[in-house]
């Protein structure tokens, strides 16, 4: 279990809920002393996100494909840049 100031915590928060959506828990501390601890979600949370991902991939699906080339993508995203 890794342990944090909660100053630092506060800084790094997307970080550790990174950490803590991959199942890590996270003990906060202040002054030493552990104030609060963050844990994954219980499972039924997980099971939503499940569908939730199953829904967005089934919808991907009916998406027509593009025929852009990264070359493309590439300069509509500098167009306008100084060089």
């Amino acid at each position: 279990m890794r342990e944090i100031g909660s100053t630092e915590a506060k800084t790094r928060l997307p970080e550790l809920l990174r950490a803590v959506e991959y199942g890590e828990t996270v003990a906060i501390t202040r002054h030493g002393k552990r104030v609060a601890h963050l844990v994954p979600a219980r499972a039924e949370d997980r099971a939503s996100r499940e569908r939730a991902v199953e829904q967005f991939r089934q919808r991907r699906a009916s998406w027509k494909p593009v025929d852009f080339s990264t070359e493309e993508i590439l300069a509509w995203r500098h167009e306008g840049h100084r060089l």
